[in-house]
């Protein structure tokens, strides 16, 4: 006999996960090992007899040779059913659950546990890969499971699997009807009357902007259906958390009501970061972050009640306020300023509007994009933008929390919202923030143990970096929060962590860290201060210092303890490019515009390093993500965060390419339009033909180039430069065509043979090959702009000259030592890239060079010349290249005739 096991008081989950498993297991049979919840009960008074349920008195144990546990992986919660497990005969005992932080005292031999929002979508989509049917009655109580314990799709731990499950469920004759009949059920009039009394006795406090609610009930007995009833005062009170408590009497027959009290308590939440499953856990109770419970006895119900509700508010946040969101510094024009050159200077930043102040600075309107617009289509260009901005102005304060801010947002209809400290303005909150900032706080949380938990990464950071790298981080770390900073690990290194098993260990080689200086002017240079401060402590380093904002980088070169270890570490900044392709403009702004600056979203990451201040909602070890960078790499899939980003900076286009090949990820279809977008409208060549592209540009590019060029990878991303014609960013014509890619791949052969050290820089060589194969005037501009090495340049120059030389002359020869005396007076790599662009005929005589000529040496050297008598002078030269000669031409072909050639003929 095989059984299946539900958890006591069986909710919907657990009966569709062991409905569904019965199908599965074939001759299996379903045990309540406790009871159900009256809905569950309601929904089995009609549907029992479609289910192979069996009583648990009913099961003869000796028989019993498998067990299937189902929505849990405790003991405590099969009842005595849970002697079964500890049956000598048993087969085997699996597990199917979706709570993955559960700690498992079930002595399981197969455990199948998933990250979804429900156990019964685990049992759906297994039931779909073998193609089993169900009966619509099975269907529509497995639809039940998903829809219940997902809260209908609204719960923090629903998937789209959970979605798919259903939507599967319903195509195989799930009822709609019955779904809805048991999601929603009618209170009894038991329920309808706690009700009424919930209602007047309800507790509420506001905590940080939230809505806390609290009722502690008493009745005679247990009363089921509490759930219900919960959910029921969330959506009347429109609370944003709620704790109900049932008091009753333990023992309907015992006289002391006092020392026989139960309690009940019936938690759910809508609160971020809250989380009712730890809260409950420790009092024996438990279920879901917004959805728990938890039934235990006490002498003092109220106390223990009024100390849970105590222990739900310190797990309330403190919410984010305007100087966590503001963007700053806020770019500010005067009165006067036309409407034309307001417009300007909005497209030069992408702002969505600007702030208008007096000659002291004060605030005095705000004037947005539409405003411009429509003062420029009525003709009015060179009027004043003080007869166009709006004056009736909402503003905030630094404190001013998210929700209050949100509130103001809705209320006002307005999209930005002026920082105002003292008077003076200091920074701006826009819907984007807003929405930033919601996404963040929104966004799914990964589960299980192939990601690590965002809410706190410095645990799984430092079991992951190397004792001495994670050792540096402390002491940057603890060095930026004594001056009042936040230091930030951005960028690569949080993708990687995030994107690695959580068992393999992070090799960081480049580190980049972020200092949060809030964007006050004397903490400019706080990126540069703190690495001289990790200088002195780590004097083997080297300091470098680059750029307005004096950006410091610290370089370990084979350190006994760091190896090579570059860090980066920066002052938050901000940017924008004057013009495309131009160096950008950078300013000190704070982490959320430094992140905002970057390219993708999955380079848009960061992990806090410092500990908060006091008031700070953001906490140490947490994931910053405002632009959706996480969902990105589940997806994986490259997203570009500005439609313009490819315009500014053409790089961006092969870093998208190189990340997309080396991460195995797809280029994300908005993201392709903008690149091909940008390349299609001729930006590039333009500014090529105009000699505008910046050495600065020039150098990243070619960097870009040569981490694609000299990677492993190198094939596929050439081959999606190629697709997305973005070679043209480099020449209007190059593009890749069968010929040019065989040329490159057979040079790269070649290369892999004639020169395995790497020591002629293959990536260059691939390089030059792609720029030779445009007409010879260009391909000197093209390696111009590139600023590559002298070397290329005089080969892409001589090229022309080498491959008219080498074509007239070499089919003529016909001797070895001919074919030596005309290919050794040009270097191997020139040969090399005049190969491919030869006949075959040729082709074959240069590899047969390459290869073998050119190691031939004459059998005899200097010191045998002199030891046979001959004076030294420049007829060795002679005598030894004669030497060669004859040699190459089969003349000689030992030593002694060898010390014969040179005494007949000198």
């Amino acid at each position: 006999m095989d059984l299946i096991l539900c958890h006591q008081t069986a909710d919907f989950d657990a009966l569709g996960a062991a409905v569904g498993l019965s199908r599965l297991k074939k001759g299996a049979k379903i045990v309540l090992t406790g009871g159900a919840h009256p809905t569950v009960k309601d929904f089995l008074a009609l549907h029992r007899d479609e289910f192979p349920l069996i009583e648990s008195r009913s099961v003869n144990t000796q028989a019993i040779r498998s067990i299937f546990v189902v929505d849990t992986q405790k003991r405590d919660r099969l009842g005595k059913s849970s002697e079964w497990l500890d049956l000598k005969h048993l087969n085997s005992i699996e597990i199917y659950d979706h709570h993955l932080n559960a700690e498992s005292d079930i002595p399981a031999t197969v455990k199948h546990l998933d990250a979804v929002g429900s156990t019964t979508t685990i049992i759906a989509e297994l039931l779909q890969s073998e193609a089993i049917e169900l009966t619509p009655f099975e269907a529509t109580a497995m639809a039940l499971g998903v829809h219940v314990d997902t809260c209908s799709f609204t719960s923090e731990q629903t998937t789209a699997r959970d979605a798919q499950a259903l939507a599967w469920l319903l195509s195989v004759g799930a009822n709609i009807k019955i779904i809805a009949e048991y999601v929603e059920p009618g209170l009894s009039p038991q329920l309808q009357t706690l009700l009424k009394e919930a209602l007047e006795k309800l507790q509420r406090s506001i905590i940080q902007g939230y809505t806390i609610a609290s009722v502690l009930l008493k009745t005679d007995e247990f009363i089921p259906g509490l759930s219900s009833l919960a959910s029921r005062l969330m959506d009347l009170t429109e609370s944003d958390a709620l704790l109900l408590g049932h008091e009753y009497n333990r023992n309907q027959n015992s006289t002391t009501e006092k020392s026989s009290q139960r309690l009940t308590v019936i938690g759910r939440s809508q609160i971020p970061q809250t989380n009712l499953n730890l809260l409950f856990e420790s009092h024996g109770g438990g279920g879901h972050p917004q959805a728990a419970s938890l039934t235990t006895s006490t002498n003092e119900p109220k106390v223990f009640f009024q100390q849970l509700v105590e222990q739900l508010q310190t797990q309330i946040p403190q919410p984010p306020t305007a100087r966590d969101l503001m963007s700053s510094p806020v770019r500010t024009i005067r009165p006067d300023t036309t409407i034309e050159q307001a417009q300007r200077i909005l497209f030069r930043y992408g702002h969505s509007g600007l702030s208008v102040v007096d000659e002291n600075d004060c605030l005095v309107g705000v004037i947005s994009r539409r405003d411009l617009d429509i003062a420029l289509h009525h003709g009015f260009s060179h009027a004043p933008v003080k007869g166009y901005m709006t004056r009736n102005l909402k503003t905030i304060t630094p404190e001013t929390s998210l929700p209050e801010i949100e509130s103001l947002m809705v209320t006002y209809d307005v999209g930005r919202l002026p920082v105002l400290d003292r008077g003076q303005l200091i920074g701006i909150v826009t819907r984007t923030d807003v929405l930033r900032q919601l996404h963040q706080e929104r966004e799914e949380k990964p589960q299980g143990n192939q990601q690590p938990l965002t809410s706190c990464l410095l645990p799984t950071i430092k079991a992951r970096l190397a004792p001495e790298i994670w050792r540096l981080l402390e002491q940057a770390s603890n060095e930026a929060q004594s001056r009042g900073w936040h230091l930030y690990l951005v960028g690569g290194g949080v993708r990687d962590l995030l994107l690695t098993e959580a068992n393999q260990p992070l090799l960081l080689q480049d580190i980049d860290l972020v200092v949060d200086g809030f964007h006050r002017a004397t903490d400019d240079g706080a990126g540069l201060e703190l690495a001289s401060k990790i200088q002195q402590m780590y004097p083997q380093a080297r300091l470098s210092v680059h750029g307005e904002f004096q950006t410091a980088a610290l370089l370990w070169h084979k350190d006994p303890t760091l190896g090579n270890l570059w860090i980066d570490i920066a002052t938050a900044r901000t940017e924008f490019y004057p013009y495309p392709a131009a160096n950008p403009e950078v300013e000190a702004s704070s982490i959320r515009q430094d992140l905002y600056r970057r390219d993708f979203t999955i380079n848009a990451l960061a992990v806090r390093l410092t500990s908060p201040k006091k008031g700070e909602f953001s906490r140490k070890g947490d994931l910053l993500d405002f632009f959706g960078g996480l969902l990105d790499l589940r997806s994986r899939q490259i997203r570009v965060l500005h439609p313009n980003s490819f315009i500014e900076d053409p790089t961006r286009i092969y870093r998208a390419v190189r990340f997309a090949v080396r991460l195995g990820f797809t280029i994300e279809s908005q993201t392709e339009e903008y690149i091909r977008y940008a390349i299609a409208s001729g930006v590039y060549e333009r500014l090529r033909l105009e000699n505008q592209q910046a050495p600065a540009l020039t150098t990243r590019l070619r960097t870009e180039l040569k981490y694609i060029l000299q990677a492993e990878y190198w094939k596929p991303a050439l081959q999606l430069l190629a697709d997305l014609e973005a070679l043209r960013c480099l020449h209007q014509d190059l593009i890749l065509t069968n010929q040019l890619w065989w040329q490159i791949r057979c040079v790269s052969r070649w290369l892999k043979i004639i020169d395995p050290e790497n020591n002629f820089d293959h990536w260059l060589i691939r390089l030059e090959v792609l720029i030779a194969h445009l007409n010879p005037s260009e391909r000197i501009k093209v390696a111009t702009n590139l600023q590559l090495p002298k070397d290329s340049l005089q080969r892409l120059k001589k090229l022309e000259q080498i491959e008219t030389e080498v074509i007239e002359k070499l089919p003529h020869y016909q001797r070895k030592s001919e074919i030596y005396l005309l290919l050794r007076q040009y270097k191997y790599v020139s040969l090399i890239l005049l190969s491919v662009r030869t006949s075959k005929s040729i082709r074959r005589t240069i590899w047969q060079y390459l290869t073998r000529l050119a190691k031939v040496e004459p059998l005899l050297n200097g010191n045998d010349l002199k030891n046979l008598g001959y004076q030294p002078g420049p007829i060795y030269k002679q005598i030894l290249d004669n030497l060669l000669i004859a040699t190459l031409d089969g003349k000689i072909h030992s030593y002694t005739e060898a010390e014969a050639f040179i005494q007949q003929n000198y």
